[in-house]
C-alpha cells in the first residue's frame, strides 16, 4: 500500500522556498555547489532581459549586428565571476564602453555590469570595493566627457545606482560573515561538549577498573587464603578432621563471595543502559575500614587498626577506602604467613594521613608487576593527594598518602 502524501499547503511551499532563498544568500559563493553551472544559467537570464530590454526600451538607437554583438558578449564573462570577478568587470566594461559610445539601448546594457560590481563587492574586501567603485564612475565619466558633457553628467547622475550596487554586495558580505561566525562557533560548542562528553565516558571508565581492580583482588585474595587454611585441614590429618575449623573457612569463603558480589553489583550498575547515576548506591568510606581489617584477620593476617578522624568528603573516603583495601590485599598475598598489619588514619591541618604497613617479607622482586601500585597512587592523585610506597628500613612494607580534606572539585564516583 503506497503511502498517503500530506497535501502541500501554500504556506508549506512558501515556505520551502523562502528557506531555500536564505540557504542561498548565506551560502559563501566562493564555496557552493555548482557555481559554475549556475552562473551560466545567470548568464543567460541576464542576457534574455537585456535583449528584451534592447527591443522595447526606446532610449538609443535600435541595435545593428554590432550592437548585438556587443551587448551579447558582454554577459559571457559572467559566467566565471566568481573565479575571477575584477577580471569580469574589465572584461564586462570593455564591451560595454563601447556599446554605450556607439549609442544603443544604454538600459539594457547595464544589467551585466551591475551583476559584475555586485560579485566583486560580495567576494573582496571593502578596501577593494571602493577603489573598484571609484575607478569604474571614474573611468566612465571621463570618456563620456570625450564625446558629450551632458552624457557625463547624466551617467554622474546615474552613479547612485552604481553606489547601491556596492554597497548591496558588501553588507551582503558582511551578513554571510556574521552567520558564517554563528555556524562556527555553534560547531565549536558541539565539538567541546562532545570531547567533553568523551573525557567524562574516559574518566568512568577509568574509574570502573580502578574500583574492578580493587574488589577482585582483594575478594579473589582472600578467598585463595581461606582455600588454602580449608585444603591444608582437610590433608593435614585426615583421621582426626577439625570440621569446625573447614565449616568456618568455608562460611569465610562465602560471606567472601556475598559481600564481592554486592559491591560488584553496585560498581555495575553504572553500565546499565537506562541507569542513573544516583542508581550506584553510596560509596565506600572510611565507615567501611572495620570491615577490611576483619576480612585481612579471616585470611590470616593480624590487623591493628587506628583512626582518628571522624569523616572525610565521599571522594576522599572512598579513595582512602580503596587505598587501605589494595594494600591489606597486597600484604596478606605478599608479606608472608600470618603478618602484622597496622592501619592508621589521621587527621592533621585538614589533611588525611595514611599509612598501611606491616613486617612481612614483602613482593619478590622477580614477580610480574601488577596495576596495583598504580592503582593507588591513581586514587590519591584523583582527589589532588600523594601516595608512596615501597619497602621499610626495618623490613616490611609500608603505603602512605596524602588525601586534601577539602578538595576543590569532587569527583561525583
Amino acid at each position: 500500500m503506497m503511502p498517503v502524501q500530506a497535501p502541500t499547503t501554500p504556506q508549506a511551499t512558501w515556505s520551502r522556498s523562502a528557506e531555500r532563498i536564505m540557504a542561498a544568500i548565506n551560502r559563501d559563493p566562493l564555496t557552493a555547489p555548482h557555481a559554475l553551472r549556475n552562473d551560466a544559467l545567470l548568464a543567460v537570464s541576464v542576457a534574455v532581459v537585456a535583449a528584451a530590454l534592447a527591443l522595447f526600451v526606446d532610449d538609443g538607437r535600435r541595435p545593428d549586428a554590432l550592437g548585438w554583438a556587443l551587448l551579447l558578449v558582454s554577459h559571457v564573462p559572467l559566467v566565471w565571476r566568481r573565479r575571477r570577478p575584477v577580471l569580469v568587470l574589465v572584461a564586462v566594461i570593455t564591451c560595454v564602453f563601447p556599446y554605450h559610445f556607439l549609442d544603443y539601448p544604454h538600459t539594457a546594457a547595464t544589467q551585466a555590469a551591475y551583476v559584475a560590481l555586485y560579485t566583486v563587492a560580495v567576494t573582496g574586501r571593502p578596501l577593494r570595493t571602493v577603489l573598484v567603485g571609484i575607478g569604474v564612475i571614474t573611468m566612465a565619466v571621463g570618456v563620456l566627457l570625450t564625446i558629450s558633457a551632458q552624457e557625463a553628467l547624466g551617467l554622474l547622475k546615474a552613479s547612485g545606482w552604481v553606489v547601491a550596487v556596492l554597497f548591496c554586495g558588501v553588507d551582503v558580505r558582511f551578513y554571510r560573515q556574521y552567520v558564517a561566525s554563528i555556524v562556527e562557533r555553534a560547531e565549536r560548542a558541539e565539538r567541546t561538549r562532545e570531547e567533553e562528553a568523551r573525557r567524562r565516558v574516559a574518566e568512568e571508565r577509568l574509574r570502573i577498573a580502578r574500583d574492578l581492580h580493587d574488589l577482585l583482588a582483594h575478594s579473589i585474595t582472600l578467598i585463595g587464603v581461606q582455600t588454602s587454611v580449608a585444603a591444608h585441614v582437610l590433608s593435614a590429618d585426615p583421621e582426626r578432621l577439625d570440621r569446625e575449623t573447614v565449616a568456618k573457612a568455608l562460611d569465610d569463603i562465602a560471606e567472601t563471595c556475598r559481600s564481592a558480589r554486592g559491591e560488584l553489583r553496585t560498581t555495575l550498575e553504572v553500565l546499565r543502559e537506562h541507569g542513573s547515576p544516583d542508581a550506584r548506591g553510596p560509596l565506600p568510606g572510611l565507615d567501611g575500614l572495620p570491615d577490611l581489617a576483619e576480612a585481612a584477620r579471616l585470611a590470616g593476617a593480624r590487623v591493628e587498626q587506628t583512626v582518628r578522624i571522624r569523616q572525610a568528603p565521599p571522594a576522599v573516603g572512598a579513595a582512602a577506602y580503596r587505598i587501605v583495601q589494595e594494600a591489606l590485599t597486597n600484604a596478606v598475598r605478599h608479606a608472608g604467613p600470618g603478618p602484622a598489619v597496622h592501619v592508621e588514619l589521621a587527621e592533621r591541618q585538614g589533611v588525611l594521613h595514611l599509612s598501611v604497613r606491616d613486617d612481612g617479607t614483602g613482593p619478590g622482586r622477580c614477580g610480574t608487576p601488577g596495576f596495583g601500585l598504580v592503582g593507588m597512587r591513581e586514587r590519591a592523585r584523583s582527589v589532588g593527594g600523594t601516595l608512596d610506597a615501597g619497602p621499610r628500613t626495618g623490613g616490611g612494607f609500608e603505603v602512605t598518602a596524602v588525601l586534601p580534606l577539602t578538595t576543590t572539585g569532587e569527583r561525583d564516583g
